[in-house]
């Protein structure tokens, strides 16, 4: 799994919640780390926060999506603003999800677990 996320303490909490359930985590502090870590490694799942540095988290879900092999990979918005019209341009930006801080453990679970257990696309025809 992609976080990106600038504060390290909530890095180092999300890191350390998620190492728990046997997920492993690569951490991008801005928004261009993250389309970059992206763009050289295949994630299952990407956690943004919105209010990054450098790209914030809109134009880095937006970048990821278009990278190849990214079309299908759940993208989540993870942000302290909570209002429909952040939510709405979350799914515009091409995010699927949203979490508003601060992350509840249960909540955070709940939501990875609907995205990670999904069933994967068919093949593409050959």
């Amino acid at each position: 799994m992609l976080l990106a996320e600038d504060e390290p303490t909530d890095q180092r909490m999300l890191q350390e919640l998620l190492a728990h359930v046997g997920i492993e985590v690569d951490i991008a502090a801005d928004g261009w780390q993250a389309i970059e870590l992206a763009r050289r490694r295949r994630y299952d799942l990407v956690l943004l926060d919105l209010e990054l540095p450098v790209v914030d988290g809109v134009e880095a879900a937006k970048s990821i999506r278009a990278l190849p092999g990214y079309d299908q990979t759940p993208l989540l918005a993870y942000t302290a603003h909570a209002f429909s019209d952040d939510r709405q341009a979350c799914l515009n930006a091409g995010m699927d999800d949203h979490l508003a801080k601060p992350i509840e453990p249960g909540r955070l679970f709940e939501v990875l677990l609907k995205w990670l257990e999904r069933p994967a696309p068919p093949p593409a025809p050959a």
